[in-house]
């Protein structure tokens, strides 16, 4: 009897799921049908071990009922009154002290300590707010507003957060609501697309997005605003925290970081114990900032050992790394292009009762970089910033992908995931946002910033879908080059120049060659050293005459493919020059870099 009732239990549970999972796209537009994970073992985990699973031996999967708010093709409209506040609270600021912060920031120190109002939350349409929704005839301050996000502070539309009271009660199940403008993101949909996508991607969680219409009334100038006031289109997207881990049936006692500069290093100065005399918590944020737990035990020990190199990478990889999550995690951002995630722009979470840590996706407004297209490609990126050589930085990745078996696992998840991320699902998703973002992006406030013709957006949607065979192809290249390296500080001795660089890697085992230059001139017209070196990674030189010099190394393996360094030269126009070093020769033969 009790294998009967287990079984229609399981079954019950593995429908709702499903469902909920069908039910996460919905939209009034028409979407053809989609591969949905398989969410068998998620019904088990639920049946077996209740909302928190027994940490490494659990399969790690998202909740797809987490979103049965999520409309695509849906504009919640949210009207915000803002109040000045009281000093205790760190709120007594008016709107614009918050939106003129950044004249209190250098362009070296974005330490400045962030400032909020009071604020009145009201959610409704366009004609005002509803009944039923939060604050609807609210006439005191149920929440607070303060900008959001340091790389968005000077740029001409800032982001926000605006966080509920207690008593405010919550909005779709969530208390801290960050709404983006990703101002530089023409199309404003890669977010909301990459969340959407990741959806349909099994080993990986999501984020609930909603596109939102901002209005604003100003109460804390003098005299009070009496007029909202059109702040156009953003998207609302989750914040990953313990309330996050929760309705994911993940433990919220977990360890959780958001890797902000992290190759994976063990960073001995920053990240310490919180009980080590010289712990700084802003200097452990600056590597990787805390959002769950603060006992950092299993995080130094998994560091200790990645950066161990007596310990074989297969072993430390089994004990600490869900081969699954990783190598989708991976092979996800490889394929979009997002390569702001070589140390940034993802979570760590780890359960309190198990040693694996889980990579958690986390902003991707820079995917989808359209790269073959520089017209509208917004940044030129170095030769390295594609596939597995834009990881090859960080320590985990280095050690890893150096393993055949592993290679071969990224390459099994990359073609899996790119089975998901067709151009039909892609294009299908592009045609609903966009018709429910068009009437507020072409229209001012947005109007007013974008960055390119209307026409060129409109193409911008249009090739968005073949972008992900862009990436791949760039992703099978990226295997038949050499990997970038450092060059290193030239040393004067003895009459000599002595100049050395760090060995590249060919995955093939090819042989390389480095071809190495030194010129007057960054274009290498007059060139006053050069040297083809194979397996060798140092020469020396006769010293040079004083004056300015640049020098610049080249890898090139068997087959004839060339990879440069990491190092660049930033010229008087602030364009950068990729595998070029600058030096300057004093009088006295001191060696000068920048």
């Amino acid at each position: 009897m009790y294998k009967i009732i287990r079984m229609i239990l399981i079954t019950m549970l593995g429908l709702f799921v499903i469902l909920a999972s069908l039910q996460s796209f919905s939209s009034t537009e028409s979407l053809p049908k989609i591969k949905l994970p398989k969410t068998a073992a998620t019904a088990m985990v639920l049946f077996e071990q209740g909302s928190v699973s027994d940490g490494d031996s659990q399969p790690f999967r998202d909740n797809p009922s987490v979103y049965q708010y999520d409309e695509p093709g849906s504009i919640v409209t949210m009207y915000v009154t803002v109040r000045r506040g009281n000093s205790s609270d760190n709120t007594d600021f008016t709107w614009d002290q918050i939106t003129e912060v950044t004249k209190s920031f250098q362009a070296n120190d974005q330490t400045a300590v962030a400032v909020a109002a009071d604020a009145i939350l009201q959610v409704g349409d366009d004609n005002g707010p509803l009944p039923d929704e939060v604050g609807y005839g609210e006439v005191a301050p149920n929440a607070t507003i303060q900008l959001r996000g340091a790389p968005t502070l000077f740029v001409g539309q800032e982001s926000y957060k605006i966080v509920l009271i207690s008593s405010a009660g919550k909005w779709r199940g969530l208390s801290t609501i960050n709404l983006n403008k990703h101002s530089n993101d023409d199309t404003r949909v890669r977010n909301k697309l990459n969340f959407d996508l990741l959806k349909l991607v099994p080993n990986m969680t999501s984020l609930r997005t909603q596109f939102v219409h901002l209005y604003v009334k100003d109460e804390s100038a003098d005299p009070p605003g009496k007029a909202f006031v059109d702040y156009g289109l953003f998207t609302q997207v989750e914040q990953p925290n313990t309330r996050f881990l929760r309705d994911r049936l993940l433990d919220r006692n977990g360890q959780l970081y958001n890797a902000t500069a992290f190759d994976f290093q063990r960073y001995a100065d920053q990240i310490r114990m919180v009980d080590d005399p010289l712990y700084n918590e802003n200097a452990f944020s600056s590597i990787l900032e805390i959002k769950g737990n603060k006992d950092h035990t299993k995080l130094i020990q998994m560091l200790d050992d990645v950066n161990n190199y007596g310990i074989p990478i297969e072993q430390t990889f089994a004990k600490y790394f869900n081969a699954d999550n990783y190598f989708t995690w991976l092979a996800y951002n490889i394929l979009v292009g997002n390569v702001s995630t070589e140390n940034q722009n993802y979570y760590l979470y780890s359960p309190p009762n198990g040693n694996k840590w889980y990579f958690l996706p986390w902003d991707y407004d820079a995917s989808f970089p359209l790269q073959d297209r520089p017209d509208l490609a917004r940044s030129v990126s170095p030769p390295w910033e594609n596939g597995v050589s834009n990881y090859w930085k960080a320590v985990l990745p280095n050690r890893v992908l150096r393993i055949p078996q592993y290679r071969q696992a990224l390459d099994e998840k990359v073609n899996e995931v790119k089975g998901i991320l067709t151009p039909e699902q892609i294009k299908s998703m592009l045609d609903v946002y966009k018709k429910a973002v068009d009437p507020y992006v072409t229209r001012m406030p947005d109007l007013e910033y974008l960055q390119v013709s209307l026409k060129s957006r409109d193409l911008e949607f249009e090739l968005l879908p073949a972008d992900i065979q862009t990436n791949y192809d760039m992703y099978l290249e990226s295997l038949k080059k050499p990997m970038p390296f450092n060059m290193g500080t030239p040393v004067a001795e003895n009459g000599k120049l002595d100049f050395t660089w760090d060995a590249s890697y060919d995955f093939g085992g090819q042989d390389i060659t480095y071809d190495f230059a030194v010129s007057t001139d960054w274009e290498f017209i007059n060139i006053v050293a050069e040297s083809g070196l194979k397996n060798l990674t140092e020469i020396q030189i006769d010293k040079l005459k004083p004056g300015t010099y640049f020098w610049r190394v080249t890898a090139e393996n068997t087959s004839g493919e060339t990879q440069v360094p990491y190092n660049y030269y930033l010229d008087a126009n602030s364009i950068s020059h990729y595998g070029i070093k600058y030096l300057y020769i004093t009088p006295d033969e001191q060696v000068l870099e920048k």
